[in-house]
């Protein structure tokens, strides 16, 4: 494996980008305490000691990415893109294990579990960059065969992901190439057709029957609250009541009377976000949401400071971060229907938390890159 060698291995740590990790640290920190106070009431520190392992080697992944040198990145792209695919198929396979209506999981020893539509995120951020990132270089904008290209690497993991199915990272899949596409210099025209394709596609899952029963509820119960009093509508219901008690200021910390009751189900996950709202009220939620657009703005920076395979991959993870935060935060608000996608870096879950670190390790590593050509 090429890594950054000689003297860029003594200075790596010092031309870091500080801001992304320390934004990274601060919002898995924050996490691991909603987490803890979400479920010490039956669990005691259980999920606080996993969050911390699962950071621990987040932590490791970010170190790795970070070192592996800027062109082999980039020439290791479509390996990448191979492997994540062949977690998708194992997913479908017997070896796949399903929750909550979804085929997501592959359950391995001691209790473990991988979700391998967390890392096809990272595999598609790089995957788009090295197909589009090509005739930029060359100040060209990408041509109808790129195009084409960056469409069926795009709609193959969607497809697989469907298949599970799991409305919520597919949609992600497809803002992220859509974010990827438009910034590569796709042409209007066919960024309105896609756009218009898209709206279709959702509009198709919400009447046909793609999705499964548990899917279709958490849908119909955002169009109509009362329609699953007893099910995922009451789960909501709770969900609002928590974050619109906590007031300015919140009940503080492990002092939710909905938090500590057990009231919300899934709450470590789907709905971590509400903990804070009730917990730490709306100045503290607030503070979660100023970190979240302070990671995706740094993200974009690093960006605009790069070559273009760099720019893509920044932009990739940028919206990837952006929607999926948007998502799970307007599904606490009740303003989004419940899709089961993570907060990235604070709800609980060892593969999105690795997914999320990968993904910063990429935008090290093209700041890194950046750096070094500057000098």
């Amino acid at each position: 494996m090429s890594v950054l060698g000689g003297a860029d291995r003594r200075t790596l740590w010092a031309r870091t980008d500080w801001g992304i990790v320390i934004a990274g640290l601060g919002l898995s920190g924050v996490g691991a305490l909603l987490v803890w106070s979400a479920t010490r009431h039956t669990s005691g520190s259980q999920y606080l000691l996993k969050t911390l392992v699962n950071l621990g080697v987040g932590l490791v992944c970010f170190a790795l990415v970070t070192r592996i040198d800027h062109r082999t990145l980039r020439a290791w792209a479509p390996w990448v893109y191979l492997v994540s695919l062949v977690g998708l198929l194992l997913v479908l396979s017997p070896v796949g294990s399903t929750v909550n209506g979804s085929r997501s999981w592959i359950q391995l020893p001691g209790g473990f579990s991988v979700q391998p539509s967390e890392f096809v995120k990272v595999a598609l951020c790089v995957g788009l960059a090295m197909i589009l990132a090509e005739r930029r270089d060359r100040d060209q904008r990408p041509s109808a065969r790129d195009l084409l290209l960056a469409g069926v690497v795009t709609l193959v993991p969607v497809g697989l992901v469907l298949l599970q199915p799991d409305l919520g990272s597919a949609l992600v899949l497809v803002a992220m190439a859509f974010g990827v596409i438009a910034v590569a210099g796709a042409p209007k025209s066919l960024l309105l057709a896609v756009g218009a394709i898209g709206v279709v596609g959702v509009a198709a899952m919400f009447t046909t029957r793609v999705l499964s029963a548990y899917q279709r509820a958490r849908l119909t119960a955002f169009l109509d609250p009362s329609a699953d009093p007893e099910g995922i509508g009451y789960q909501t219901r709770q969900v609002r009541i928590a974050i619109g008690q906590g007031g300015w200021l919140g009940r503080g910390l492990f002092q939710g009377p909905q938090t500590q009751s057990g009231a919300i189900p899934f709450q470590q996950t789907d709905f971590v976000f509400s903990v804070a709202g009730e917990e730490w009220g709306f100045l503290g939620a607030a503070g979660v949401v100023v970190l979240v657009v302070f990671l995706i703005l740094r993200t974009l920076l690093v960006g605009s400071r790069s070559d273009p395979f760099g720019q893509l991959v920044c932009v990739g993870v940028a919206v990837w971060f952006a929607v999926q935060a948007f998502e799970n935060i307007g599904m606490n608000l009740g303003i989004m229907p419940v899709t089961g996608l993570p907060l990235p870096f604070l709800s609980y879950g060892g593969s999105s938390m690795f997914a999320a670190w990968l993904a910063l390790g990429l935008v090290n590593n093209v700041h890194l890159a950046g750096t070094a050509h500057r000098r």
